[in-house]
Order: structure tokens, then C-alpha cells, then sequence
């Protein structure tokens, strides 16, 4: 293979690698930084928007679903009209979307927002990896996804601490106020630093690929979703949640069979992809780790606030040592996964990371003070940095630049989903196991309540796990009754209080136990990893992506 004529050595020099790598980091922070940041803003957005719990799980599932929807196809308009367009486009979207979410008044308002906001986060996500694994060079790949790793880490230092910081001194509008002026600096970055790639740029979008592969993963992830809310029978008229995912299921079959009788032109899925087992592994431990973390923390930030009593900003403070230790320690991966180690230091993270958060779900007490869980979050911490920069480096090192936006749209999705399969998963484990356990510590706290007081109690609590349970900082899970006796209410208040203190931290470690397993389960699948000796700059493999495929 030989570099194509006509891109001088000065346009290929024009941008340092490694600025271009801190624009697109600043616009993957950006993404990363909403999600935390939303995370840590639960309970107050169920306080100020009496949205119920349903309607909280939706307000994250609305971008997941969007966004995991659309990756497959913006990475392969990244290699049809260049990364750099696709990637300014998704943050003008982002932005605009964001500030849009900050204005909104309703749930229903801010749901729909959030799915504007998956469409600008579908468009930019696929061509940072993309862009990476084309202007570096494979032996200096790890160190720059070590780099990429690491802003996972500020991310979820400054998602928790600085969102608690806004939604305790501002109010939960500015977590998403919060991306504009970023947003705003990161287009400015990318029109200045970011080269105008052209991947397969003669070759057409396989439409019909495009419609099968997102008519499917919507039929899929809105039957997860809505499963639990229409207790897995009918949604719309006769059709039923499970004809909803059956039908979802045979659309991607269909997708899938389209793309394999159309491999011989540009299908949107290039099977040759998966024919390198390491690609294949980390797509199953990339969508694994989604699982696990989105399932860890869902229940573990309500917790921290509306069992704890925490504060926003001192829930933020709680974790961010996990994040710390996570952001330091990335780096170092990166470049062990260069040495060829990245097989080992993937599946040492994990276990470390599974190992910590099994060690948090034991410390967690419904009376746990603020840095109760802090051990185990230190060896969690320790696990995460040594996760994100071993897995790129492995899952793309063989990828070819040719196929980088299609690899990068397929392990973005796989991630995605399982973030939403995760969240579906737990958030409707976490409802069924509130059903029994608040009903458990209802009965057993309702001897403390005069004889008159107790079946208006069991009623409270009774309607709250019927389906309009609210888990905002301060509340206790249920509505007293406007007609109990005063002399009643206060005794009323703090038994159904202790109630859903005793009830939530029951359910959420009970829930807590299906992430782990998963989490688990993708550790021992890294011992499958194919290890090699990386390539190093004077061996003879292949030119540099960006003078081998790069076409300005």
C-alpha cells in the first residue's frame, strides 16, 4: 500500500495530532460531562418537576435510546462526508439542544429535549475515535486513547461535583446551562484544528441498511424501556411489549441478513470488522461495561441523596475520589496497553472495579455517613482508569482507517446499548424489589404507629409502589393522606420516612447484584483477547492512517 499523491507533506503537518486529540476530547467531555451531570441531578429534578420515578428513568432513557439508535449511522457519515463536519454538526445540535433542556418546565418538556440532545451526541461521539485511529499512527494510538480514557475521568470528577455544585447554589436548569459556553468554545476549536478527512467519499450510504438497523434498535430499546411501566402487557391498542421487542428482534435479523447478502459493496456493518476476535470481544465488554456502570450508579446516586440526605454538591464530593483515582491512573493504562499488556490490565481493571462496587453495595446502610462507602470506592476508582484506554486500543489497533467510522459507530452502539438495556434492566429490578422490600419495612415499622395511624400508612406506601413512588431529596417514597388526624401526621411522617430509608436500601442492594454479575462475566470474557506485540514506528506495517486515507 502506498501513500495516495496529492497531500503535500505541509497540509499533512498543518495540525499537531495532539491538538486536534484536545478538540475532541473537549467535545467527548462535553457528552460525558452531561451524563454525570444529570445522574447527580435526579432527586432534585424529581423534586422540582414532580416527575415520578418512571418519568426520571425515561428522562435519561430519552437520549440513551436516541443516541444509541443513530451511532451505527453517523459513523458511517463520518467516513462519507469527513468526521470534522459530522462531528461540529453533532455539537451545534448538542448545544442548542442543551439549553433547550435548561428552559424546560415539564418532564414531558425535558424528555424531548433530551432526545434532540441524543441526535447532536450520535453525530459527534463516532468521530472522535474515528479521527484518532486516522492521525495517529498505530504504535502511539494507546497513549492517545489513554488520553481520550482520561477525560472519562475529569468527567466524572466534574459531572457530580460540579453539577452538585450548580443544583445546590443554581438549581438542576444550569447542569445543562453548563454545556453552552463549552459547546460554544468547542466549535471554535474543531473549525480551526480539526482536518478535513475524507473517508470512502465516492461510495453511497446504504439507505436500506440505515432504515432496517434503526427501525429495530427502536423497537428493542423502547420494549426495555416501557416493559416495567405497561407491566409487560399491552402499549398501543392490541400489540404488546413483547410483540414490540419480537418485532424489534426480527427487524435486526432482517438488517443483519441484508447486510451480509450486500457485503461485496458498502453495507453499513462491514462484516470483515468482526473477523478479528479482539474487535468482536471488546463490542461484548464495551456494551457490558454501559451495563454495569449506568445500572451501578442509577440507584446509587438516589441513595446517597434521598436516603443519606446528602446534598447535591456533598454526594458530588462523596464519589469524586473513585473519579480522581480513575482520571490519574487512565493515562498509565493507555501506554501498558501499548507494551501489549492491554489484555491484562483490562481484566485486572475490571475485577478491581466489579470488586470495589461489591464492596460498596456491603458498606451501604440505610444510616451510612458521607465517606461510609469510600473504601470501596477507592478500589472501584483504581479499576475504572485502568478500563477505557486498554479497550480502544485493543478493540481498534487492527481496525483498518478505511473502516474506523463504521468500527466506531459498532462498539459506540454496542456501549449504548447496553447503557440502555442497564438502566432498563435495573430500573425495573429496582421497582419490582421496592414493591416487596418497602412493603417488608412497612409492615414491620407500622407497630410504631398508633393502632387509628396504620392503615392509612400501609395505604401510602401501598400507592406509592403502585406507580407513583418519588424519590426526590427529602421526600419519603409515598404521600401521606390529606384527611389523617393531625395528631397523627408528624408520627406518620417519620415512620413512612424511616420506611423508605430501610425499603430503598434493601431494594437497591438487592438490584445492585445484576451490574455485578455482568460486570463480572466481562472480566473472565478478556481472558478470550488475543494478545500480540504491538506495532512499533520503524516496523514495516501499515503508513500512517493519515497519509494512507486521508483525502483533504
Amino acid at each position: 500500500m502506498t501513500a495516495p499523491t496529492g497531500v503535500s507533506t505541509e497540509e499533512r503537518q498543518g495540525a499537531s495530532p495532539w491538538l486536534v486529540l484536545v478538540t475532541l476530547c473537549l467535545g467527548f467531555f462535553m457528552i460525558l460531562l452531561d451524563t454525570t451531570i444529570v445522574n447527580i441531578a435526579i432527586p432534585d429534578m424529581s423534586t422540582s418537576l414532580d416527575a415520578s420515578l418512571d418519568q426520571i428513568l425515561w428522562i435519561i432513557n430519552a437520549y440513551v435510546l436516541v443516541y444509541a439508535v443513530l451511532l451505527i449511522t453517523a459513523g458511517r457519515l463520518g467516513d462519507l462526508f469527513g468526521p470534522k463536519r459530522l462531528f461540529i454538526i453533532g455539537l451545534v445540535v448538542f448545544t442548542a439542544a442543551s439549553a433547550a433542556c435548561g428552559l424546560a418546565t415539564s418532564p414531558e418538556q425535558l424528555i424531548v429535549f433530551r432526545i434532540v440532545q441524543g441526535v447532536g451526541g450520535a453525530l459527534l461521539t463516532p468521530q472522535t475515535l474515528s479521527t484518532i485511529t486516522v492521525i495517529f499512527p498505530p504504535d502511539k494510538r494507546g497513549v492517545a486513547f489513554g488520553v481520550w480514557g482520561s477525560v472519562a475521568g475529569v468527567a466524572t470528577i466534574a459531572g457530580p461535583t460540579l453539577g452538585g455544585y450548580l443544583v445546590t447554589d443554581f438549581g438542576w436548569e444550569w447542569i445543562f446551562f453548563v454545556n453552552v459556553p463549552v459547546g460554544v468554545v468547542t466549535v471554535i476549536m474543531a473549525l480551526i484544528t480539526m482536518p478535513d478527512l475524507r473517508l470512502n467519499r465516492r461510495h453511497k450510504l446504504d439507505w436500506t441498511g440505515t432504515a432496517l438497523a434503526t427501525i429495530g434498535l427502536f423497537l428493542l430499546v423502547y420494549g426495555l424501556i416501557e416493559g416495567e411501566p405497561h407491566d409487560w402487557g399491552k402499549v398501543w391498542g392490541p400489540i404488546t411489549i413483547v410483540e414490540v421487542i419480537g418485532a424489534g428482534v426480527l427487524v435486526l435479523a432482517v438488517f443483519l441478513y441484508h447486510q451480509y447478502v450486500t457485503r461485496a459493496g458498502e453495507p453499513l456493518v462491514p462484516f470483515s470488522i468482526f473477523k478479528d476476535r479482539n474487535f468482536a470481544t471488546m463490542s461484548w465488554v464495551s456494551s457490558a461495561i454501559a451495563f454495569g456502570m449506568l445500572g451501578l450508579f442509577l440507584p446509587l446516586v438516589i441513595y446517597l441523596q434521598s436516603v443519606l440526605g446528602l446534598t447535591a454538591l456533598q454526594a458530588g464530593i462523596a464519589v469524586a475520589p473513585m473519579s480522581l483515582l480513575s482520571m490519574v491512573i487512565a493515562p498509565f493504562a493507555g501506554r501498558a496497553a501499548d507494551r501489549a499488556a492491554g489484555k491484562w490490565v483490562l481484566t485486572v481493571g475490571l475485577t478491581l472495579w466489579c470488586a470495589g462496587m461489591a464492596t460498596v453495595v456491603a458498606l451501604a446502610k440505610s444510616d451510612t455517613g458521607q465517606w461510609g462507602l469510600l473504601p470501596g470506592l477507592l478500589i472501584a476508582g483504581t479499576g475504572l482508569g485502568m478500563v477505557f484506554a486498554p479497550l480502544q486500543t485493543i478493540a481498534m489497533r487492527n481496525v483498518p482507517p478505511r473502516q474506523a467510522g463504521a468500527a466506531s459507530g459498532l462498539i459506540n452502539t454496542t456501549r449504548q446499548l447496553g447503557a440502555v438495556i442497564g438502566s432498563a434492566a435495573v430500573g425495573a429490578l429496582l421497582q419490582a424489589q421496592l414493591v416487596g422490600k418497602l412493603g417488608e419495612a412497612a409492615r414491620t415499622n407500622a407497630a410504631d404507629l398508633p393502632p387509628e395511624a396504620r392503615q392509612p400508612f400501609l395505604d401510602a406506601v401501598a400507592g406509592a409502589t403502585g406507580g407513583s413512588l418519588h424519590v426526590g431529596a427529602g421526600q419519603s417514597g409515598a404521600t401521606i393522606p390529606a384527611g389523617v388526624p393531625e395528631q397523627f401526621r408528624q408520627s406518620l411522617i417519620d415512620v413512612t420516612t424511616r420506611t423508605f430509608h430501610e425499603g430503598f436500601t434493601n431494594a437497591m442492594k438487592a438490584t445492585l447484584l445484576l451490574p455485578l454479575i455482568v460486570l463480572a462475566i466481562a472480566a473472565v470474557s478478556c481472558l478470550f483477547i488475543r494478545q500480540q506485540q504491538p506495532p512499533t514506528a520503524t516496523a514495516p506495517t501499515e503508513p500512517h492512517p493519515a497519509e494512507a486515507n486521508a483525502q483533504p
